[in-house]
């Protein structure tokens, strides 16, 4: 059984908080299955952005998965947030997690899906 968003949200922020790395909800989703977008802001006005990887039939995992989801690695923070403007017009339903961290770490490196690594 998958967990719900909310509870992943909330341990995810936790997670970064006890890494030292400011980690805060900017937008609550639906608690059950909300879509869950991971902003990492870095310096110089960069970030990184992470969504949901789509699920695969190869994957028979109940786990998320995530994946970047601009072609650059690194973007403008505000092309990171038009992104995420974009999907919300799409899905009002989703999760936005922003973590401010000048190194660029994002936590994710268990969650990443297998063609994003």
């Amino acid at each position: 059984m998958r967990v719900k968003a909310e509870l992943w949200v909330q341990g995810y922020i936790r997670r970064c908080q006890h890494e030292g790395a400011a980690a805060m909800l900017i937008r609550r989703g639906d608690a059950d299955a909300g879509a869950i977008y991971i902003k990492v802001r870095s310096a110089g006005g960069m970030a990184l952005l992470f969504g949901p990887a789509p699920a695969g039939l190869d994957e028979m995992r109940e786990d998320r998965r995530w994946q970047p989801c601009l072609p650059d690695a690194e973007v403008k923070e505000t092309d990171a947030d038009a992104y995420l403007a974009r999907q919300i017009s799409f899905d009002p339903d989703i999760w936005i997690v922003e973590v401010e961290n000048s190194g660029g770490r994002h936590f994710l490196d268990d969650w990443l899906s297998t063609s994003a690594q």
